[in-house]
């Protein structure tokens, strides 16, 4: 198995680990494909790989007992899933799988959980993405709670757009109404809302923001938030 080069490494916390570390963790990575549908974890099941998207989006799914599903967080190349296995979780609580098509690389869970034990500024990074990701959480459920379906579906793109090389997002109208919990109607409807104010082109399976600054001003309080902690949490970390 190839040893990753740092400097090449689209992945944020990779990206940003003092060398040293990096080749301690990098000695266990493998570079995996990662199509759309892909199954990273199982609620309930062993956690057996943490993975490091370099491309790509992902979500953490919760399901109740009867079978209703919602999107819980959101991840790209800016962290690692599950993110429960810091605190040395060995089952996973949530689904998490890919939506939008990438790559990255995994790590056996044990082989994680020793660099964890190990290495003070590896263990110091995840701790804090953990904590990151947790701030994103708190406001999914805010946004749920508080927001129409339009400013949560300009938080959500947004959230993409943050994520992806580029402007054009390949997601579905269906896709979209299983993570914000909504009927498909509604999504289709707040998607018109948002292009007709020039926000974005929707097109079949895809949709491309045309004027993020705008997106952003619509989504007020619903966006930036978590995305200000996640800076602050990385920032000056070595």
């Amino acid at each position: 198995m190839a040893i990753p080069h740092q400097a090449t490494i689209q992945n944020k916390l990779l990206s940003i680990l003092p060398p040293a570390d990096f080749g301690q963790l990098a000695q266990d990575l493998e570079h995996v494909a990662l199509p759309r549908g892909t199954q990273l974890a199982t609620a309930g099941q062993p956690i057996r790989y943490v993975y490091f998207l370099t491309a790509g989006i992902g979500s953490s799914v919760v399901e109740t007992p009867e079978g209703r599903r919602a999107e819980a967080g959101l991840f790209g190349f800016d962290g690692y899933v599950p993110t429960s296995a810091a605190a040395l979780v060995e089952v996973c609580p949530h689904n998490v799988g890919i939506q939008l098509e990438g790559e990255g690389y995994r790590m056996d869970y044990d082989a994680f959980r020793m660099c964890m034990a190990s290495n003070a500024n590896v263990s110091k990074m995840m701790v804090r993405s953990l904590e990151a990701f947790t701030v994103q959480l708190a406001y999914t459920a805010l946004s749920n709670a508080v927001h129409e379906v339009n400013e949560r579906l300009a938080r959500w793109l947004l959230m993409c757009h943050d994520r992806i090389q580029g402007n054009e997002i390949e997601l579905t109208h269906e896709f979209l109404s299983r993570m914000l919990a909504v009927r498909r109607p509604s999504v289709t409807a707040a998607l018109h809302i948002l292009e007709g104010n020039g926000f974005i082109r929707a097109e079949r399976g895809s949709i491309t923001i045309r004027n993020r600054a705008a997106l952003e001003e619509f989504a007020h309080d619903a966006y930036g938030k978590p995305e200000a902690e996640y800076r602050r949490l990385m920032m000056d970390l070595f």
